[in-house]
């Protein structure tokens, strides 16, 4: 199964104490590289994340956003520091009988005195439970995604697949009359000079000329290749194939490269440069494939 590296998603769960709401983007990379944005309250559960991320997912830079949004509580009570008020209070009172009449202060400069006012501590395990929940419905959001992009990337790979076996075929079938037209042109050359042909010889020139362009070994090759990328779009397991197919489109370039060298007529040229120009695209597809 192809799937692409590129995909988004984005999720949102709600519970009595509020929401959370997950979004996740990812992009074609070598390695998979996970970047963490969370509120600073559940920053501790960054690894928790990542590993629940890398459990799914194998090649990607993903780019992870947690937002929490808290239910107003009117009716949570609040912590008080009664002690830390009174304190407060009696330090205020004693430094206004030693250097005379102060404003006091009131109850609202009390109640904004640090500390005297705490914020009453959150439980985050709920938080918790329900964020790893809508990332788990993320991942599945993504994975999807990406799967469906990895469909479209097969389609056009398996496409440019059978224009690469046209292009072979056609190296395969005009080499018989490129060897019939360079033994005729040899022959031309010869009589042209008006020597004395020794038929051996010229046999043994012909053998030479013909395995300096002898491309049989590079079309086998690229056929082979051509059977195992077929193979890989076609399988159904759930490993990457990112790697693989991107060191096969190296050695569809290398073959090309060689045949193009090879080349003594302009057809063959032409095809050789068909050849590259397609290698290109399905290298560039391949760069999305995980």
């Amino acid at each position: 199964m192809i799937r692409s590296m590129t995909g988004f998603a984005r999720t949102e769960r709600g519970a009595s104490w509020g929401s959370v709401a997950w979004e996740l983007r990812s992009v074609n990379h070598r390695y998979l590289e996970i970047g963490m944005r969370l509120p600073e309250e559940l920053r501790s559960l960054e690894p928790r994340f990542r590993q629940q991320i890398a459990a799914r997912l194998k090649r990607g830079k993903v780019d992870c956003s947690l937002r929490v949004a808290w239910e107003a509580a009117g009716d949570r009570e609040l912590a008080l520091d009664i002690e830390l008020a009174g304190r407060v209070a009696e330090a205020a009172a004693e430094i206004r009988a030693r250097v005379g009449e102060l404003a006091m202060p009131g109850t609202i400069d009390l109640l904004r005195w640090p500390g005297v006012v705490r914020e009453q501590e959150r439980d985050l395990e709920p938080v918790a439970e329900l964020a790893a929940a809508a990332l788990s419905q993320a991942l599945d959001e993504l994975e999807s995604a990406r799967q469906r992009e990895g469909e479209r990337l097969a389609t056009a790979l398996a496409e440019r697949c059978e224009a690469v076996t046209g292009l072979v075929g056609q190296v395969r079938d005009a080499l018989p009359s490129i060897r019939a037209a360079l033994r005729t042109r040899l022959l031309e050359r010869l009589a042209g000079l008006d020597l004395e042909i020794d038929s051996q010889r010229l046999e043994q020139e012909l053998v030479i000329q013909l395995g300096k362009m002898d491309v049989d070994e590079e079309t086998d090759r690229l056929a082979s290749h051509l059977a195992e990328v077929r193979r890989i779009l076609s399988a159904d397991g759930d490993e990457p194939n990112g790697r693989r197919l991107d060191f096969l489109m190296q050695e569809f370039n290398r073959e090309a490269n060689t045949l193009g060298s090879k080349s003594m007529d302009p057809e063959t040229t032409r095809i050789a440069v068909d050849l590259k120009v397609l290698i290109e695209q399905m290298r560039e597809q391949v760069q999305n494939i995980e």
